[in-house]
Parts: C-alpha cells; structure tokens; sequence
C-alpha cells in the first residue's frame, strides 16, 4: 500500500500490517488517517512517528525515511495524553 506524503511516497511493510491486524487496528482506514492527519515527530537519525487519538488510545505508526520515500516498519496502540 502507497500513500503520498510530503512529496514522499509512504510505503506500508508487511510486518506492519500484520501488526496492526495482531493489535485490532483498523489497518487501512486508521492507518491512511494516522499518516495524513496525525502529528509528526522525528527522532533518532531517520525515523518518524505519526501519532493521532483515537476513542481507545493513540495509534501510532513508526516509519524509516529513505531518501524520496518512508517506509512504515511497525503500527501500535499507546496510551492517550
């Protein structure tokens, strides 16, 4: 699955799906509102973290950029602030 951010082609791995499918995620409503909606936070040399609320938590995706595109490694549930 391919989403445009930010002139980047965001590129969702398989291990990610299977997480969020694992962790009762909605994979590709949540996910795409996640990417394009939620707030981004950089961190370490080349990784981002998307976060949005939601009613049962926070959905957060973490992803690698890699020159012209991000490659989202994993989705989770954190706690809500």
């Amino acid at each position: 699955m391919s989403i445009q951010f930010q002139q980047k082609q965001v590129w969702i791995s398989a291990h990610a799906i299977k997480r969020a499918r694992e962790r009762d995620i909605i994979f590709p409503d949540m996910v795409h509102a996640t990417i394009l909606g939620g707030k981004v936070e950089r961190f370490g040399k080349n990784f981002l973290r998307f976060c949005k609320k939601y009613k049962h938590g926070v959905v957060i995706c973490i992803g690698e950029d890699v020159g012209d595109s991000i490659i989202i490694k994993t989705i989770e549930w954190g706690r809500r602030t």
